[in-house]
């Protein structure tokens, strides 16, 4: 073969398989992308549904409304999860949306679903998107009729709803009776919803099973629960890492919303365990007055996120209830937490703060309890919760301050007579330290025994 013609076949060897990639990108339909000029004049609703398997796991299919077996990939005897958004003020799509999409078909063999109503939520007029959600659900009420019809089981779909799309995975359910299985909502709106009655937004009896989780109830989420279970995270407002003044742009505005889609994802990729607990109040949680989970039998306080369906026909027992967690303010989100049980001999009762160093074969990590002033007084345990930002393992030294945030007055001493941590995710004997003397201020380091109190 020619010196020439060997290298021109070398170079079509090189090109076919990039050429057959690009075709095949090509086939690929993706979110609808928009701009602020279309958000400004306004949009109509169209709903395009896009369909990824674990044979697409990338490369979204659009799926006919009239048509099913059009996709061959599309296996009605397999579960559906529809992954729906929300308000899309500027008409861009969502970051997350792909990868939410590639971390549910790792855990699971579904036809996932993405709803894209970017026309209908790209609108400047707010008040127009809450609109346009009722003719979204129609829509897809339709369609999943249309399943039915063709095998598929009600109780096989779940729905995860962002925002707006919250509320439509509501209007859906109630369309079907609440037949379909699991509602799953991250920060459901709350302009527009709020103080409405059932039938206006979502509910627990929407579906099977309502699972909701809170992070921005002071701005663009809803404040009260929704659900059989509502998760709190760090008290549904003000989630940690987020911007705290308006000169951070845009940011500042949709963190906190927007965090209840990143929270989720990572609950569905198990990078972290996150437990919480049931509780009427942040301040009653914060204050460690919710620590137990007797109500739940064996299994235990309840995993935040994809897999709380562990705790689904006691919670569904239970009707409604509120949960609260803590989380760092990045990934891992997930926080260690401990209890921590302070009994003092000092005649007069002594009111302040706690800070806690744990040294461990995983490096240290520290917990300020400083939320409010804690009260101490002569033997009456002080009982305190501790949220650590990561597990440092087996504790080998644990320091501890005591301050009462007064500059101005004498310098106190807390006389300790037991100190006790208790690890509240790994079941293990509480670690202990008795007679301590802590002077405001100043660190003392201990290394703590096995708890001797045989009931703990």
């Amino acid at each position: 073969m020619p010196v020439r013609s060997m290298f021109l076949w070398q170079y079509l060897t090189l090109l076919l398989p990039i050429t057959v990639h690009i075709c095949k990108a090509q086939d690929c339909d993706e979110f609808t992308d928009l701009d602020l000029s279309h958000a400004i004049i306004g949009t109509s609703v169209e709903i395009r549904l896009l369909l990824y398997t674990r044979e697409n796991i990338t490369c979204g299919k659009l799926l006919s409304h009239t048509n099913l077996s059009a996709n061959p990939h599309f296996n009605l005897s397999k579960p559906t999860t529809f992954i729906i958004h929300g308000y899309r003020p500027t008409g861009s799509p969502p970051m997350w949306v792909n990868k939410i999409s590639k971390l549910l078909l790792e855990r699971e063999d579904v036809n996932l679903i993405v709803v894209d109503w970017n026309y209908g939520a790209a609108n400047v007029n707010y008040f127009k998107a809450v609109e346009n959600t009722q003719i979204a659900a129609e829509n897809l009420t339709a369609f999943i009729e249309l399943m039915q019809t063709q095998g598929a089981s009600l109780s096989t779909i779940h729905m995860i709803g962002i925002s707006l799309g919250a509320h439509i995975s509501g209007f859906v359910g109630a369309n079907l009776m609440g037949s379909i299985g699991r509602i799953t909502a991250l920060d459901p709106a709350g302009p527009q919803f709020t103080g409405t009655s059932i039938d206006q937004r979502l509910d627990a009896s929407d579906a099977q099973f309502v699972d909701v989780l809170h992070t921005d109830i002071d701005a663009l989420g809803f404040r009260e629960p929704l659900g059989h279970i509502d998760f709190y995270a760090n008290g549904g407002t003000d989630q940690p890492g987020c911007p705290k003044t308006i000169f951070s742009g845009g940011a500042y505005f949709k963190c906190d919303h927007q965090r209840s889609v990143y929270l989720y994802m990572e609950s569905v990729n198990r990078s972290c365990t996150i437990k919480a607990f049931p509780c009427s109040s942040y301040k009653d949680f914060l204050d460690g007055e919710c620590l137990s989970c007797e109500r739940f039998g064996a299994a235990g306080c309840p995993i935040f996120g994809h897999d709380v369906t562990k705790w689904k026909d006691v919670l569904r027992k239970l009707r409604q209830t509120k949960t609260y967690f803590t989380t760092n303010g990045g990934a891992p989100f997930c926080m260690t937490n401990y209890r921590v049980d302070v009994m003092i001999w000092n005649e007069d009762v002594r009111w302040g703060y706690i800070t806690i160093k744990l040294h461990g074969t995983g490096g240290e990590t520290s917990a300020a309890v400083d939320h409010t002033a804690a009260k101490f007084q002569k033997f009456t345990e002080t009982r305190l919760f501790a949220h650590f930002d990561r597990d440092i393992g087996v504790v080998k030294k644990v320091s501890v301050t005591f301050t009462t945030g007064n500059v101005f007055k004498p310098k106190y001493k807390l006389r300790v007579l037991r100190l006790r941590l208790t690890h509240l995710e790994r079941e293990e004997r509480p670690l202990c330290r008795y007679d301590i003397l802590l002077k405001e201020n100043k660190e003392v380091t201990f290394r703590p025994i096995p708890c001797e109190e045989s009931n703990f």
